[in-house]
């Protein structure tokens, strides 16, 4: 069985290591984790990721971002790779998607997610729990799409963006790299990248 270390040890973490779990298709080495000790869940939190090239030569060969800071999944994602670890990417129970759908490498689809025909989801997005990701639509790396949240056909979701739990964004959309739309928001116009909007409809705030 593919050894895996998971990085990050707080509530998204449990989240995935559950997942992995009901998959059978790793053996899980611990994780890894700076801000805790102890263990997670009944794995062992091993340290921080100086220890990634010491895993690496024990046979670890995949590693997992499980961390929800968009930015930071993104960062380590690229030095797991720097090193030669292979991104995992994991579906949970109720997953339907489409065999026309692409799905990157270290992405974490929850239970009960639905990417439909032609959906693209770029390397270390997270598609949480519930949500919908229709027709054509287009998730850029290391995003976020929240639970219960919805991207109608054709929406273009930037890179290390986030679409807040329970919002939907209507047909055609662009969302900009690093937006942050809140939850339960709905998106009838594009939004800029680097601005934080929400409401109903959702308008951009100051910041």
């Amino acid at each position: 069985m593919k050894k895996l270390i998971i990085i990050g040890a707080g509530g998204h973490a449990k989240v995935v290591i559950d997942l992995f779990r009901d998959s059978n298709e790793f053996c899980i080495a611990g994780c890894l984790d700076p801000a805790r000790t102890g263990q997670v869940y009944g794995l062992p939190i091993l340290g921080d990721d100086s220890l990634l090239p010491t895993l690496q030569k024990e046979g670890v060969t995949h590693g997992f971002i499980a961390l929800g800071d968009n930015r930071a999944r993104s960062e380590l994602g690229a030095r797991l790779l720097t090193l030669g670890f292979v991104l995992a990417t994991i579906c949970g129970r109720g997953v339907h998607i489409s065999p026309t759908a692409r799905v990157g490498a270290g992405v974490a689809v929850m239970n009960g997610a639905v990417i439909n025909a032609d959906a693209a989801i770029a390397d270390l997005a997270i598609i949480n729990t519930n949500s919908t990701i229709e027709h054509d639509c287009m998730v850029g790396k290391a995003a976020h799409i929240a639970p219960g949240a919805i991207l109608t056909g054709n929406v273009k979701i930037g890179e290390m963006a986030l679409i807040g739990a329970g919002s939907s964004v209507l047909q055609g959309i662009t969302i900009g790299d690093r937006a942050v739309i809140g939850a339960g928001s709905v998106v009838t116009r594009d939004v800029p990248a680097n601005t934080i909007s929400w409401g109903v409809p959702a308008r951009q705030q100051p910041t």
